[in-house]
């Protein structure tokens, strides 16, 4: 997996949300669910997790949804920028959206998740991991 230590920063699109991390990767994906679809407009979302002690606002106060039971998405309340992710399933962990870091090309995803809701039209050329679920569900496609 993909792996990155070095301080990174990243913001909103009106720059009204700033924030930065420091540590490595959990895990780099994109996930294909319907939830972070409909959150952000998008056929998929690129998302990188880390440790929640590497990861500090800065700036801005993101307004925080439960999308699902335990599932909370910060994002910008002026621009609406999808910032982060947070899942109680895995407690010491927040997701940041690879698009709203300063430099959006490093980390590149490791896998793809949730390809049982991806879109029918939608099929991307990489050569990654697919799962139909989660990352270690055992269910490849």
């Amino acid at each position: 997996m993909t792996k990155m230590t070095e301080l990174r920063h990243g913001r909103c699109k009106c720059g009204d949300v700033t924030f930065e991390v420091v540590g490595p990767t959990v895990m780099v994906e994109f996930c294909h669910c319907r939830s972070c679809r409909h959150a952000v407009g998008a056929p998929l979302m690129a998302w990188a997790a880390f440790s929640t002690d590497g990861f500090a606002v800065l700036a801005g106060e993101p307004v925080v949804y439960e999308s699902s039971p335990g599932v909370r998405r910060g994002f910008c309340g002026r621009c609406g920028s999808s910032l982060t992710l947070t899942d109680e399933r895995f407690d010491g962990e927040i997701y940041v959206a690879l698009a709203v870091f300063d430099d959006a090309d490093a980390p590149e995803p490791d896998f793809h998740i949730w390809r049982s809701e991806r879109l029918a039209w939608l099929e991307t050329a990489d050569s990654l991991p697919r799962y139909r679920r989660f990352m270690g569900d055992g269910e490849l496609e």
